[in-house]
């Protein structure tokens, strides 16, 4: 798609430049747009393929909720971001009381009171990255476009592990600890055993979403690698049959397990072994005493919301002797309810 833009870009100037020097000035110009934008082909006199930062900035977008299809299992609130920096959400107070057959006159008048929801939303930035002039001559491939896929994936994953901390349970009565056999933490610097996440712990979450009257459909569960093995090993043949059912690449659903959709990825969350465990960012450093956690969500309970999304360039930098790149995403979310209903954290729990 960049490389057909790039086309139709040299073709319109050559159709511009048809129009006061002649035909053979279009037929010229294009033939070398053409070959311009050919891997491994330099002519001379070609027009270079300028960076197109509003494709660069698509890009990010798309592959955002491309490569984290959990961000689309939340409510969209984009459209109250101020300024692509700040979520303002009107929320309306308490609907007025009704009687039936009312006996008392007048009515007794009540006032609405409503309230706002206000928070900032996170800033990701990817490090500027530096092109040097004799890479983009010398070498066999398209550095930039490498290395604006390698920002791609690192903004992709900063602004997952985000967003999953902004949602983490900190109440005592969003969170689960682990029962299942003794295994190695694997959490960054973390040492010693944990108990492993078993299928009794995702269906205490499950009554715990019952019993405080959560919507069953729309529930999922985000887990990490080593989490997954720990339960798909522990299933039966018929529960992984059952569980593979539901199986879905395009949502990145693995399976369905007590009415939760089950998600999965590298890293989840960590929290600490407090007594009453805090959530960390994925930015601080590890400890020893470290848990993994796995999330669980119903989507109505949570939400998302993007801000701002830029490309920025410095090409023939005179102090680098190259092209300059980075990217800035805005992106965050909380949990919509103050008592954090809806949203369960299972935390590791230290073997003995």
């Amino acid at each position: 798609m960049k490389r057909l833009s790039a086309i139709l870009f040299n073709l319109l100037i050559g159709i511009i430049l048809a129009g006061v020097t002649g035909g053979g000035a279009m037929a010229a110009v294009g033939i070398g747009g053409l070959l311009s934008v050919l891997p491994g082909v330099n002519v001379s006199g070609s027009l270079p393929m300028a960076v197109q930062k509003e494709i660069w900035e698509n890009d990010i977008i798309e592959s955002l909720w491309a490569d984290n299809a959990f961000l689309n299992y939340a409510v969209n609130v984009d459209t109250y971001v101020l300024a692509g920096k700040v979520v303002h959400i009107p929320q309306a107070g308490s609907a007025p009381g009704v009687k039936t057959n009312r006996t008392e006159l007048p009515a007794t008048v009540t006032k609405r009171t409503d309230t706002d929801v206000t928070y900032a939303i996170d800033e990701i930035t990817s490090d500027p990255v530096l092109i040097p002039n004799a890479d983009t001559v010398e070498l066999s491939y398209d550095k930039r476009t490498s290395v604006t896929a390698e920002t791609r994936a690192a903004i992709n994953e900063a602004a997952a592990l985000t967003m999953l901390f902004n949602w983490a349970p900190t109440l005592v009565t969003g969170i689960i600890r682990t029962t299942g056999a003794a295994v190695p933490a694997h959490t960054a610097d973390a040492t010693g055993n944990r108990l492993a996440l078993a299928l009794a712990d995702l269906k205490k979450a499950q009554k715990l979403m019952n019993r405080q009257n959560v919507p069953s459909e729309g529930r999922y569960a985000m887990i990490d690698a080593e989490m997954y093995d720990q339960i798909t090993n522990e299933m039966t043949a018929n529960q992984q049959r059952d569980f593979l059912a539901a199986y879905d690449e395009k949502s990145g659903v693995m399976g369905k397990l007590f009415g939760f959709n089950i998600l999965m990825r590298s890293e989840t969350l960590r929290y600490t072994n407090d007594a009453t465990p805090a959530p960390k960012l994925f930015s601080t450093a590890g400890a020893a005493t470290d848990n993994a956690a796995a999330i669980c969500w119903q989507r109505t309970m949570v939400e998302r919301a993007l801000g701002e999304v830029k490309f920025f360039e410095n090409e023939g930098d005179p102090t680098y002797y190259g092209d300059i790149y980075s990217s800035l995403v805005r992106l965050g979310g909380r949990k919509r309810r103050a008592d954090g209903k809806g949203v369960i954290a299972i935390v590791q729990a230290a073997s003995a």
